[in-house]
């Protein structure tokens, strides 16, 4: 219930003071020169107390971009451990451009300005950002907003949900030639460091993420089963991945002369500064023997996209590619539905001949 209160001045002056009492909620006042406007406030504030939009407003326009992203990086990055670092600084950008504006003005035009200038930029590598990158820039923005929204009621709703999203490839699809695979292999056996091959052929055969493999470790792999268990994937989610053949070979081989001063499956070397608890360093082996291959534009992660690829070559569908690479839809792996469209005439004229076949 409204009341407004008639004052005056002791120059003369006259105003109005709204005090809106409802059960449930404080106090809300405000004053006014004139009547009218005085009483459009009481109607306008005490319907929208009751509709459940007015604290949200108060709010917006109380916090800024800049506090709702601290909020966010002190209070629920630390639940997300292993996004903490790349969102942060992906968060910093945001709160760099825009931090100092009230949440109420952050409109979904002035992200979209932020928008077009990371999509502008050229990054520290000499090439324009891409907008797969850009996306990643907006999503880590937006669950932070939708945080806002959902659970502290400093937004009324998230601007970014009128933002549109730059356009991305269909994503790479590099895989290894029969040719280069035999050069890439061959490479990695001459290798000085021991676990390279293995770590290749596992990569190779299993469509495991960089991360998955150096993170094995020997209580997460059953060799009588031939799977591995990786309990901590990008999607969040324990997956189970075969491991059979020449790459189960491997393995046993290498069981037989593990180091028993680290449970890894691939050790840092003993007088590494970083202890045998930490994977081995990767990288130089691998651009030694990607080099000495004479392979162009191969990155470690195409051995994941080469598993699929050959995946798709061999008869799967994109439901099993998806299973085997721990996809949780066919989204990402729609980009080797061309590989497959052989197995895909073979289902359609199998299909065809029971149908049609006595017609």
């Amino acid at each position: 219930m409204a009341n407004i209160e008639k004052r005056i001045s002791n120059d003369g002056k006259t105003s109005y003071r709204v005090k809106i009492r409802l059960k449930g909620y404080p106090i809300q006042s405000a004053t006014f020169e004139r009547l009218t406007d005085a009483k459009k406030w009481a109607q306008q504030t005490e319907s929208a107390i009751r509709e459940g939009r007015h604290f949200k407003t108060t709010e917006a326009k109380r916090h800024t971009l800049a506090e709702l992203i601290d909020r966010y990086i002190k209070t629920v990055l630390p639940s997300k451990p292993k996004a903490i670092q790349k969102q942060t600084a992906l968060l910093q950008r945001w709160k760099d451009e825009i931090g100092s504006h009230a949440l109420i003005d952050v409109t979904p035009s002035l992200i979209a300005e932020c928008r077009d200038k990371l999509v502008g930029e050229i990054t520290l590598r000499g090439k324009l950002r891409s907008p797969a990158t850009v996306n990643r820039y907006m999503a880590a923005l937006s669950i932070a907003l939708t945080t806002a929204v959902k659970e502290w009621g400093w937004l009324e709703d998230s601007p970014m949900r009128k933002v549109t999203k730059p356009k991305e490839s269909r994503g790479r699809v590099r895989f290894l030639s029969d040719d280069e695979r035999m050069h890439l292999l061959k490479a990695c056996k001459e290798s000085n460091n021991p676990y390279l091959y293995t770590v290749v052929v596992l990569a190779l055969s299993t469509g495991m993420r960089q991360g998955e493999i150096m993170g094995l470790t020997w209580g997460a792999v059953d060799l009588n089963q031939g799977r591995a268990i990786l309990h901590e994937t990008k999607n969040g989610e324990r997956r189970a991945v075969a491991i059979t053949g020449h790459a189960l070979e491997l393995l046993k081989e290498l069981s037989k002369v593990r180091r028993i001063d680290s449970n890894l499956l691939f050790p840092a070397k003993e007088n590494a500064p970083q202890k045998p608890q930490k994977p081995m360093d990767l990288r130089t082996p691998w651009e030694t023997a990607v080099k000495k291959a004479e392979l162009q534009d191969f990155k470690f992660h195409d051995l994941r996209h080469s598993a699929a690829s050959y995946l798709a070559m061999n008869g799967a569908s994109l439901a099993e590619i998806a299973e085997v690479l721990g996809h949780k839809t066919l989204q990402m792996v729609k980009r080797y539905a061309h590989l497959s469209e052989g197995h895909t005439a073979r289902v359609v004229a199998s299909m065809n001949d029971k149908i049609f076949g006595n017609v």
